[in-house]
Parts: structure tokens; sequence; C-alpha cells
């Protein structure tokens, strides 16, 4: 089943921000409109992209549903089918990289040197290992196939 495609706004040509987020999401479709869906996330998907097309782009909420549509596109696409975009792991671990190794680390740093102003120093460590777990897993979604050609 193809998905529907979403429909073109030339109003959104004078705001080339809001112009360039509309443009990831439209090639967002088009990266998992290339992947072989079954039907019922299909239907879900195309759902999701006909309530884009219904609203108006001069809408001040527009935009905020076009990112929570977006946000429930990505999710389901990665529960129900594990595919995923680029770089998504290692934004996503980078983040816990800091949070479950840098903060720890900075705190016995920051402990056994009597000054917990170098509490600082961890963080950029845990970003570090991060993004070296996250980059491991993105290689091995690619391998697998489970990566869509866009970054988000």
């Amino acid at each position: 089943m193809k998905l529907h495609q979403p429909i073109d706004r030339p109003n959104l040509d004078s705001q080339k921000k809001r112009k360039a987020k509309y443009q990831k999401f439209a090639q967002l479709i088009e990266a998992i409109n290339a992947r072989d869906l079954p039907d019922a996330i299909a239907e879900q998907i195309n759902q999701n992209i006909d309530i884009i097309n219904a609203e108006r782009d001069s809408d001040k909420g527009f935009f905020k549903k076009l990112r929570k549509t977006q946000s429930s596109i990505l999710k389901l696409i990665e529960k129900e089918l594990g595919l995923v975009c680029k770089n998504h792991y290692q934004r996503l671990w980078m983040v816990m990289g800091m949070t479950i190794f840098g903060v720890p680390m900075g705190v016995v740093f920051g402990s056994t040197m009597d000054n917990m102003g170098m509490i600082g120093i961890g963080i950029p460590i845990g970003m570090g290992i991060g993004i070296a777990i996250g980059s491991g897993k993105d290689k091995e979604a690619e391998k697998k196939g489970l990566q869509l050609d866009i970054s988000l």
C-alpha cells in the first residue's frame, strides 16, 4: 500500500524555516514510502498525513501538529518495524551517556578531589561514550537494513 503524499504548500515559500520543516516531513514520507509496509501500518501513517493535509498552513498550530505527527509516525515505525532515521541512536545515546555515565563520573571526580566544581568533567566524557555506543548501534541498524535514508 502506498502512502499519501503531503500536499504542496506554496504559501510557505516566504517562510524559509517553516518550509524546510515541511520539506523534511515530505522527505520522511518519501523515505518510508520506499519501504514495503504492512497495510495496517500504512493506513495509520496515511491517517496522520491526511490530518496534516487537512490543516491550513496559516494556522498557528500547524507546525505544532506537524511536529507531533512526524514524531508519532517515527515512533510507530520504530516500534512496529524497527526502522530508524540516520543518527537516531547516536543522538539518543549521547544524552543517555551524559546522564548514565557522565554525571556519576563527575561526582566521583569531584569527591575524590574534594572539589565538587569538577563534577562537570564527567559530562563530556559520558557524552563521548554515549556517541560511541550510539554510532555502533546506527552502523548495526544500517547493516540490518533498518535505517531510513533521511536524517532528522
